[in-house]
């Protein structure tokens, strides 16, 4: 870490800055500054600091009156009730002068940098225990794409920080013992790649259904990659043997599945995204070629060997230059921590034999019971008591522990939930 500024690109920060940028953003540092010469291609940005973070709760008092709201939590007080009064908080303090005054003049830097004034950047958040090992924060604090304009990024950010204590964040956060006020927060500002007129999808170095090492295994839907993300598509999957990628005269490329991806995320109007229906051709069409699976598996072997384990990338192609881009990495946290490669396969008795849905699970184990089609979406209505796993006095996002199981047509719905809510 060569520099002592609140704001800064992001190759001056690296893997072992993740006390001060976060997980997401020490990756995306890491890839710029020791990657870049492997022919890894991540879009530029710069990270805010999560000591930035520190000064926005201690300059308003705002620390000790979440820790008031915290307390609530345990005298019975319902999650959403005070998680939306912290985010409220939070929102309604202004960000330092300095401060502001920094993030505008790197954005300007940027824009200069890119040669165009104003250029779209995603703004993510970065918690500062994002992705190690034992965690997964994946997910959960918020991220706002096509944000353009000095005014709607300094918002941005700090809707970023504000989302720290999202319901879910709080629930995983006492879920795996971590201290709500030991977690901060870096954001990160990174160029658009302008896939709402490509495609764009996630990467895994590992089967992770199986866990099985020696493949890599690459999604791709059109449009925006949030639709991969959260699991709003089901889409393409191409399976790629690692030991091809050695001989160039081979097809590394084994299975290829067309996915309906019938949904893709596109720009909206002021500086929002927007959800569309994509044509015939589009879903009946490979998103990308067996030649850019090919770039993008060997790529992601690159970040796999530099890193030493098992990674969890997001990639994006630009419809304008055709150029792909690794825009974020993290250590896969599910299958490679398991300790048996077993598969175990679940048979119900007695019961009818029609079936009435089918999909790819979650999981694999089973359970019975009336099933539900719970709404994940942030402000849906809570799934009752008797659906909701609970944990003290309040309710969770979403119960994952005990809940029988959840089954869904969508295989990104089984990574996604896997990465968030560390399920196998």
């Amino acid at each position: 870490m060569a520099t002592t500024r609140r704001v800064a690109p992001f190759a001056e920060f690296g893997r072992q800055d993740v006390g001060l940028v976060g997980g997401k953003n020490a990756s995306l540092g890491e890839m710029t500054a020791h990657l870049a010469a492997a022919g890894v291609r991540v879009p530029p940005g710069f990270a805010v600091t999560a000591d930035a973070y520190g000064e926005l709760l201690d300059g308003h008092g705002l620390r000790a009156r979440i820790e008031e709201q915290i307390a609530r939590l345990y005298d019975g007080a319902a999650l959403d009730e005070v998680g939306a009064g912290i985010r409220s908080m939070i929102m309604a303090e202004p960000l330092p002068a300095g401060l502001r005054t920094e993030i505008v003049s790197a954005y300007e830097q940027l824009a200069r940098d890119q040669g165009r004034e104003d250029p779209e950047v995603a703004v993510r958040s970065s918690a500062t225990a994002e992705d190690l090992p034992q965690a997964s924060f994946a997910g959960q604090q918020d991220t706002y794409l096509n944000v353009r304009g000095p005014a709607e990024l300094l918002l941005s950010c700090h809707r970023c920080y504000a989302s720290l204590f999202t319901d879910r964040a709080i629930d995983y956060r006492e879920r795996m013992g971590f201290d709500h006020l030991g977690v901060a927060l870096s954001v990160g500002v990174q160029v658009m790649v302008r896939s709402d007129l490509a495609g764009a999808g996630v990467i895994f170095t590992l089967d992770p259904e199986s866990g099985f090492p020696e493949v890599v295994v690459v999604s791709a839907a059109w449009g925006l990659g949030e639709t991969v993300v959260s699991g709003q598509v089901d889409p393409d999957e191409y399976t790629v043997f690692k030991p091809s990628l050695k001989d160039p005269v081979l097809d590394p490329v084994i299975d290829i599945r067309i996915g309906a991806k019938r949904k893709k995320a596109v720009y909206g109007e002021h500086g929002r995204t927007r959800s569309v229906d994509t044509t015939g051709e589009e879903r009946s069409r490979c998103v990308l070629t067996n030649t850019e699976v090919r770039q993008l598996a060997e790529w992601s072997m690159t970040v796999e060997a530099h890193y030493g384990c098992p990674m969890d990338l997001e990639w994006a192609k630009d419809g304008l230059t055709g150029e792909l881009s690794i825009v974020q990495a993290r250590p896969e946290t599910v299958q490679s921590r398991r300790r048996t490669t077993t598969l175990r396969r679940c048979r119900l008795t007695d019961i009818p034999q029609k079936s009435l849905v089918e999909g790819i699970a979650v999981g694999e184990a089973i359970g019975s019971g009336p099933g539900r089609r719970p709404r994940l979406a942030c402000g849906s209505r809570p799934l009752p008591d008797r659906w909701c796993a609970r944990h003290g006095h309040h309710r969770p996002r979403l119960g994952t522990r005990h809940e029988a199981g959840i089954r869904h047509r969508h295989r990104p719905w089984r990574t996604d939930l896997a990465r968030r809510h560390r399920q196998p």
